[in-house]
């Protein structure tokens, strides 16, 4: 049998397309299904709770960027929001950073439990608890 080396030519040039295709699409299902951290939000899930270990439901919690704002109680980051039966309140499309949270409920507070957050990881949802007295 004698093999054309044009049709070899073309037939291996329709295969490498083919195969290259396939790899592309591959590449884009690939990054659908993990996108990059850029692409999510960064978040801050805060869970309000009583000395007991309760989770306190209707507590209103504000961020702030930095510690003087929190203590003049002004240029809040975000908030008040009103904690749901579970404790919790989340704080969207926040930059990595620190923040300090206020929680109130009545005459209860969570001034020295639990104020400051750790810098929030970029692209997740940052998960903290802070305790109202």
């Amino acid at each position: 049998m004698h093999i054309n080396h044009n049709d070899y030519l073309r037939n291996m040039k329709k295969w490498l397309s083919t195969v290259s295709l396939g790899f592309a699409v591959a590449l884009v299902l690939l990054s659908a299904k993990y996108p990059t951290t850029e692409a999510l939000p960064t978040n801050l899930r805060v869970t309000v709770i009583d000395n007991l270990g309760n989770f306190v439901e209707g507590a209103q919690v504000i961020i702030y960027a930095n510690e003087d704002d929190y203590n003049a109680d002004e240029n809040p980051v975000s908030g008040p929001l009103s904690t749901d039966k579970k404790g919790r309140v989340t704080f969207k499309n926040l930059k990595p950073q620190a923040y300090y949270v206020d929680a109130r409920l009545g005459d209860k507070t969570n001034i020295g439990e639990g104020v400051k957050t750790a810098p929030l990881q970029a692209g997740r949802i940052n998960k903290v608890n802070t305790v109202i007295q």
